[in-house]
């Protein structure tokens, strides 16, 4: 398969469309607890200031890797990996705060966890694809 027809077809379409609306959805989320209005603040209860602004930062890098995934860019696979390293690794550093007793939402766990497993799976999906 070429480079061009390896562009080309649902699964880079699919893989570019649920890394964009993950980056949309952090980038609102964790921009809301971080500078939106005290009530935002409350509602997101015991947040782990750590996660919150790796999140802000992860949600451009996913925006990145979406466009990349689109434009079936060489870079973008790789982009793929080290978001779901970063992500594993930012997981181990909450579950470690939270073996120490830091206060935090039980939410906080499934969302790592949830992101964790939706970027493995881009980056796995799209390493195939890439080696087509």
């Amino acid at each position: 398969m070429t480079h061009a027809q390896n562009r080309s077809g649902i699964v880079p379409a699919i893989l570019a469309g649920v890394a964009g609306i993950f980056g949309l959805a952090t980038l609102v989320a964790a921009s809301g607890v971080l500078f939106g209005p005290d009530a935002a603040r409350a509602r997101a209860g015991d947040i782990v200031p750590f996660v919150v602004w790796f999140n802000l930062f992860a949600g451009v890098a996913y925006l990145v890797a979406a466009a990349g995934l689109w434009l079936a860019r060489r870079w973008a696979v790789p982009l793929a990996w080290a978001i779901t390293a970063a992500t594993a690794a930012v997981a181990v550093a909450f579950g470690w705060q939270v073996w120490q007793g830091v206060a935090f939402e039980p939410r906080t766990v499934g969302a790592l966890a949830l992101r964790t497993l939706v970027w493995l799976v881009i980056s796995a999906i799209a390493s195939v694809r890439a080696r087509q």
